[in-house]
């Protein structure tokens, strides 16, 4: 009796970088599974479900930044779930840069991308400084003196 292939999370991961940076739309949306669902955890707003979205998401994103790389920075998997550190860059039309960085969290069944959980957020250079950070964050909570 033959035993199926087990799906490798991580190869999923390599195919997708591969389109991304190759700005080869048909391999990419090929990584997802048909009824592919995605959550932003940090932007509820931002959640869908279908591999067309994520066709036309990626089909601007391609047009845009003729320059989009993406950097696979590190990844772990456990079962069929594999996370993954990101950075996405390029330069907008008007010259300003691109740079997300973030986590993913994907599952896969059959070598495709069925769910996503996206963490990816534009790099902020300069700010106040993680002081201020933290009493933004505190602001109306009790502190001990």
């Amino acid at each position: 009796m033959e035993i199926p292939a087990q799906s490798n999370p991580k190869s999923v991961l390599t195919q997708l970088q591969d389109a991304q940076n190759q700005h080869d739309l048909e391999a990419f949306v090929a990584c997802f599974d048909p009824n592919y669902q995605s959550e932003q955890p940090t932007h509820p707003d931002r959640a869908f479900g279908g591999r067309e979205q994520v066709r036309r998401n990626w089909s601007a994103i391609f047009s845009s930044f003729s320059d989009f790389r993406s950097e696979l920075i590190r990844a772990a998997s456990m079962g069929d779930t594999v996370w993954a550190e990101w950075r996405w860059y390029g330069t907008r039309a008007d010259g300003t840069p691109l740079d997300l960085r973030g986590v993913t969290i994907f599952g896969v069944r059959d070598d495709r991308i069925t769910w996503g959980r996206l963490y990816m957020e534009s790099v902020q250079e300069r700010g106040a400084g993680i002081d201020a950070s933290v009493k933004s964050m505190t602001k109306g909570s009790q502190q001990e003196g």
